[in-house]
């Protein structure tokens, strides 16, 4: 599989088959180029305007959102209802964490989530090959509690998301504060990781895409 990171929460997940799957498409306002390619699938993790712009999707992808099971062609994409905020919603609002099996590996896309996990959330999560974490804090969890996060789910694989850059103007921070707390991390250079599931890391490897 090849994990490409578009910008923000934004990846593009192409399967060995071919199949495109493009996560939580932002709009021209946020700053990253727009990943001008027709995908099949799209998973829209909450209804915010960073999130959620299937319309400046090319072609006409299956849009994807909610709880629950998805089945497509050699693809399970599974909702689980989280929130975005600490108070339940309160401030933010719901979001969907989508777990994404294809390739033989789980690959977690944890969306703004804004809390820590529960137990029952961790279980319905695990095992994760590879998860895709928000770090910048302030709308989503911070670098404090993704360190809680990645350690509850034990991933093979962990890709940072939703921090700062020179592309983004918004009042989060960047990816340093998160690889600081984690010991470190891997700056690939690239906008693309390509895996599969023989290649798994036994030792947990933290990987920074670039988005263009």
């Amino acid at each position: 599989m090849k994990i490409r990171w578009c910008g923000h929460a934004c990846f593009l997940l192409t399967t060995d088959s071919g199949l495109k799957i493009l996560t939580d498409p932002f709009d021209e306002t946020v700053g990253y180029p727009q990943p001008a390619v027709a995908v099949d699938v799209v998973t829209v993790s909450h209804d915010h305007f960073d999130h959620n712009a299937v319309q400046l999707v090319p072609g006409t992808p299956k849009v994807v959102s909610g709880v629950g099971e998805h089945g497509l062609e050699g693809v399970t994409i599974t909702g689980l209802a989280t929130y975005h905020d600490e108070v339940q919603g309160a401030k933010r609002g719901e979001n969907t964490v989508f777990t994404i099996a294809a390739d033989g590996l789980r690959i977690v896309h944890l969306g703004d989530l804004g809390h820590t996990l529960n137990a029952s959330q961790i279980m319905a999560l695990r095992p994760v090959n590879v998860l895709l974490v928000p770090v910048g804090g302030h709308f989503t969890i911070d670098a404090q509690q993704a360190k809680e996060v990645v350690e509850a789910l034990n991933p093979n694989v962990v890709i940072p998301m939703h921090f700062k850059t020179e592309a983004l103007d918004f009042a989060i921070v960047g990816v340093e504060p998160f690889l600081e707390l984690m010991g470190g991390g891997e700056r690939l250079h690239s906008t693309t990781l390509e895996l599969t599931a023989r290649d798994l890391p036994t030792e947990r490897r933290i990987v920074v895409l670039v988005y263009r």
